[in-house]
Formats: structure tokens, C-alpha cells, sequence
């Protein structure tokens, strides 16, 4: 079963269950799977690598929604952010640590004989693939420059 079938399903179980929090982020992953789908030259299937990055882009909105709403002393609205944050959340793969990240970024520097910042460029584009999904792009890039530092 992919994502988006996943997803459906989890509809239907959230329905049941009265869970608007998750019915309502669930139904807006649904929508933006959709939209997706439907843009011009889109296969007819969603795959799961779009569709999980799909849902890494709304985790990433719900987060600065939140830190937005935290600002704005909105504290309500912040939390129902962060509660739709953490359905979507279920749906992607388990984030690296820090340390974790550290010690695969490491690796990765001394296989590429990576000394200098000049190097950055290439130790990036290889870790944002490695890593798609695991971590986020900021991180990796933070971690990359202080090694490579």
C-alpha cells in the first residue's frame, strides 16, 4: 500500500475515531497529494518519495506556523499546529540525531577527501540524498560547515 492509500485509510480510521485534529491534517495532506497529482506532466500515481516530500513541506509550514503564532502570543493556535505536526509526523521515517548525523557526515567528508569550504558544494548535494528524509537540509548544511571549518 502506498502514502496515499495510507493516508485515505487513516481518513476513514480518524472519522471513526471523532479525531478532528488528525481528520482535519489528514484530509490536507489528501488535498495536497491531489494537487500534486494533478499538475501538468504528473504520472498517474503519486510515488512515495514525492509524497514524502510533500508531507516534510507541510511538517516544515505547521513548525513556523507555530513558532509564528508562539511570537504573536498565541498560544491556542500554536498548539494546534503543533498537534497536526505531530500527526504528520507518523507518516515519515525516523529523524537522525544530531550526533548521528555527525558521525554519517564525518564519514561521508573523509570518503570524499573533503579539506575546505571550497568543498562544501559537493559534500551537500551528496549528503541532502543520503539523508532525504532523515534530516533536515538546514541541519545537514550547519554540521557540513562546521566540520569542514
Amino acid at each position: 500500500m502506498n502514502l496515499f492509500d495510507t493516508v485515505s485509510e487513516d481518513i476513514k480510521k480518524a472519522m471513526k475515531a471523532k479525531d478532528k485534529i488528525a481528520l482535519q491534517t489528514l484530509r490536507n495532506v489528501k488535498k495536497a497529494f491531489i494537487e500534486a497529482n494533478t499538475q501538468t506532466g504528473a504520472s498517474d500515481i503519486l510515488a512515495d518519495e514525492e509524497a514524502l516530500r510533500i508531507i516534510q513541506k507541510l511538517v516544515k509550514q505547521g513548525k513556523d506556523s507555530a513558532s509564528i503564532y508562539e511570537e504573536q502570543n498565541r498560544k491556542d493556535l500554536a498548539e494546534e499546529e503543533l498537534a497536526q505536526v505531530k500527526v504528520l509526523e507518523q507518516y515519515l521515517p525516523k529523524q537522525m540525531s544530531p550526533e548521528e548525523l555527525k558521525n554519517e557526515l564525518d564519514k561521508l567528508i573523509k570518503e570524499l577527501n573533503a579539506t575546505s569550504m571550497k568543498d562544501m558544494g559537493k559534500v551537500m548535494s551528496l549528503a541532502t540524498q543520503k539523508f532525504a528524509g532523515r534530516a533536515e537540509g538546514k541541519l545537514i548544511s550547519q554540521i557540513v560547515r562546521d566540520l569542514l571549518s
